[in-house]
């Protein structure tokens, strides 16, 4: 897979931008500021209808224009597919596959599969659960596109619950229908918790391998789910034992049963603080290099290879369904050492398609030759 074409209406700071882009490696460099990001960004937009630096659309747009519009020529089977999204300010995005319109976004998740790797990816390791959280669910979905929709109800769930728990809150007196939203909860939740469990077990092998080949060094590392319903349902021979929190097994039935004890028993407590105090919303992906959390004892350089090693896992992971996603490298090689930089370029050179974006053209490995282009001034020139 990869893309041919990639063209931009009103995006960022692009009034407009139209580049041809080829298999292996293309390399966009030029100074600070002057747009490299925005264009690999349009690319992961058209694989996943979301940013990975902002949480809202708004920012998207061009100022002073009222939308922007992206379209892509993906490449992959031996065919060729036009992926276009218009995204509105104020109203809902238009997405069009082939210029037909798609009326559910998610429904043609998967046309374009891209794997990105970019500063902001420290905070897998040094950050809150939350980004945790997210990096499963985002390759989930990028690797089984219909749970897009689990996460979905989830989310939407969880949001019911927590405006009924405030109001119950309010007003003092514990609503009935809770327990008809603690019934979704437990569905949908249980469904999201088996489907990450799955995707740890997928990736726990491929996250050790590639941080051994980033890092140079054979250090152990660990991959654990913690499910906090699992925890509160009163696992393990005491409240103190850590096989309270033993990674449970995917099991929708028993996973359901201890999200609902769970709930049960969290309810009191819910009602006081008004919030969803139980759920996949609360777990986490523990990290660990060497036997020690990765949060607060690794080093720089180690907490670098392991952020490296998570995205490089999801790139094997997708790879094994058959077709290479679209590797992209952000402005990665200036934040590692020589020896990472000439390791992590020869982990990726036999990719379908990589975009790299660097400052200096000098900072990306000699290994990694291919198209380059210089940005600079709203203009993307090949070099």
């Amino acid at each position: 897979m990869h893309l041919t074409r990639l063209a931009l209406t009103d995006f960022r700071s692009y009034p407009a931008a139209d580049v041809t882009l080829e298999p292996g490696v293309t390399t966009f460099t030029g100074p600070n500021g002057q747009g490299k990001t925005n264009l690999v960004e349009a690319a992961c937009y058209l694989a996943t209808f979301s940013s990975h630096r902002v949480a809202t659309d708004a920012p998207l747009i061009r100022q002073g224009a009222d939308r922007a519009v992206l379209r892509g020529v993906v490449s992959a089977a031996g065919r060729d597919s036009l992926l276009e999204v218009e995204i509105n300010a104020g109203r809902a995005n238009r997405v069009r596959l082939n210029r037909a319109t798609v009326s559910r976004p998610r429904d043609v998740l998967g046309v374009l599969r891209c794997v990105l790797f970019a500063p902001e990816d420290i905070t897998l390791v040094k950050g809150d659960p939350e980004q945790r959280r997210r990096y499963l669910d985002d390759l989930l979905v990028a690797v089984r596109p219909r749970y897009a929709g689990t996460r979905a109800d989830y989310e939407r769930v969880l949001k019911q619950r927590n405006a009924l728990l405030k109001s119950a809150k309010a007003r003092g007196v514990p609503p009935s229908a809770l327990d008809v939203w603690d019934d979704h909860l437990v569905a949908a939740g249980a469904e999201l918790t088996a489907a990450r469990l799955w995707l740890v077990g997928q990736l726990r092998p491929l996250a050790a391998a590639c941080y051994s080949a980033v890092s140079g060094a054979d250090a152990d590392t660990g991959m654990t789910y913690r499910m906090a319903a699992w925890r509160q349902a009163g696992q393990g021979a005491s409240s103190g034992d850590d096989s309270a929190t033993t990674e449970p097994a995917a099991d929708l039935a028993v996973l359901a049963a201890a999200l609902r004890d769970a709930l049960a028993g969290r309810r009191h407590a819910e009602l006081e603080r008004g919030i969803s105090l139980v759920g996949p919303h609360r777990d986490e992906l523990e990290l660990s290099i060497g036997g020690l959390p990765a949060r607060g004892y690794a080093s720089h350089g180690e907490s670098w290879s392991l952020a490296l090693a998570l995205r490089l896992a999801a790139y094997r992971l997708l790879r094994s369904g058959g077709e290479d996603p679209v590797l992209v490298l952000d402005d990665v090689f200036a934040e590692l050492d020589g020896a990472r930089r000439d390791r992590l370029a020869d982990l990726v050179a036999d990719a379908e398609q990589v975009l790299v974006t660097a400052a200096v053209g000098e900072d990306v490995p000699a290994s990694l030759s291919g198209v380059r282009f210089t940005v600079g001034g709203g203009q993307v020139c090949r070099a």
